[in-house]
């Protein structure tokens, strides 16, 4: 299906960016995964998440499916005039089938809640995938931004600008004393979650993660796995993240995991010493032997990919040679997982097909990034 969208304002023939589209948003990896933030070799992303809703309106679990196609009406126009929203296109959970609803899932822009079609429900995303709107998942609007590596400040700003931009256009249910209001009481306040997603590779091999997840949480932060609430940890990838939005100002909540973010990349970094220090020689046999089963495997399940492309992510961290890049590995984190597959393809595939086109699809993009010319690496 052709998304609807918003073609922007502009002068005549300036050059004006496509809307995104499913098609679009397959024809390329999501700009997040390029591997050009700040301290990318260990912190793949971060996101800053904002939940509002509109004033007059009841929360979702509560209202009817006519207020819900009101509201989604309503942000959809709203969105479509904001400037920092230009050219993004609104698509509706109801009008794409399971493949496409899962595809958007795996790319990050919508959860499992909303990909759930059984109310209206839509998702508005912006050139780029670095901010996307979920309509009608849990709060009426949840605004997200998305970039590569330890980059909170740069994410904040996009998020809040797009929400200021939304504010003048919508009237939001705020609160003098308890701020913005929630459907669930503990997003309320600020109504902002901030996550890092980092890999954590040598802290898991030298036993120490238990030990640093267990500070995370007496912190008061969250620990989840690379889909968020409800998923599992794999390829030692975690997502940490705020709990407390009442009571903290943005820049107190942004400040506390910026700061305990820094503490989690020093002891990864010295957990990467002691390995090398210790067991260099067992770690590059991991990592090659994992390189070799990317390389010439001919039949891989998403989660081994992950797992694997984890290993190898490693050896590029520590500067092992004729290794593919950074950025081809975080890429595949995504492009391999059942949705993305079947959508290249153009049809649905049972399991033992998926795990052979994966294995074909790794191989070819790993030729193809190996031979491409090395780009610079992300910010230190």
């Amino acid at each position: 299906m052709e998304a609807r969208f918003d073609q922007g304002q502009g002068d005549e023939g300036a050059a004006r960016t496509d809307p995104p589209t499913l098609a679009s948003l397959l024809a390329q990896p999501s700009p997040w995964l390029d591997g050009s933030g700040s301290k990318s070799e260990i912190v793949l992303s971060t996101r800053v998440r904002l939940a509002r809703n509109l004033r007059h309106e009841p929360f979702t679990h509560r209202a009817r499916e006519d207020q819900l196609r009101g509201v989604l009406q309503r942000i959809e126009r709203a969105a479509a005039r904001c400037t920092s929203l230009t050219g993004g296109a609104f698509l509706p959970m109801h009008e794409l089938g399971p493949l496409e609803r899962r595809f958007l899932v795996e790319r990050h822009l919508v959860s499992h809640e909303l990909s759930d079609v059984a109310r209206p429900r839509g998702l508005f995303v912006a050139p780029g995938e670095r901010l996307s709107i979920m309509i009608n998942e849990e709060d009426h609007l949840r605004l997200q931004s998305l970039v590569s590596g330890l980059m909170l400040g740069d994410a904040w700003s996009l998020a809040d600008q797009a929400d200021d931009d939304l504010d003048g256009a919508l009237e939001y249910a705020y609160h003098e004393e308890w701020g913005y209001l929630t459907a669930c009481p503990t997003n309320a306040g600020t109504g902002m979650r901030a996550s890092a997603l980092i890999h954590l590779p040598a802290l898991v091999l030298t036993k120490q993660i238990e030990k640093v997840l267990k500070g995370i949480m007496q912190m008061g932060l969250a620990v989840r796995g690379l889909y968020g609430e409800g998923s599992e940890v794999v390829g030692n990838l975690f997502q940490i993240s705020n709990q407390t939005t009442l009571g903290l100002s943005e820049k107190e909540t942004l400040e506390s995991l910026e700061r305990v973010t820094r503490q989690i990349l020093t002891a990864e970094e010295r957990a990467r010493e002691t390995l090398l220090r210790d067991a260099r020689i067992q770690i590059e046999d991991k990592v090659y032997r994992a390189f070799g089963s990317l390389r010439y495997g001919r039949t891989m399940a998403s989660a081994e990919v992950v797992n694997l492309c984890s290993a190898v992510r490693l050896g590029v961290a520590i500067a092992l040679p004729e290794l593919p890049p950074l950025r081809a590995l975080n890429e595949l984190l995504v492009l391999t997982q059942p949705a993305h597959l079947q959508r290249r393809l153009g049809k649905a595939l049972e399991q033992p097909e998926r795990n052979v086109h994966r294995a074909d699809f790794v191989r070819d993009y790993l030729a193809r990034a190996m031979a491409a010319p090395r780009a610079t690496g992300g910010e230190s």
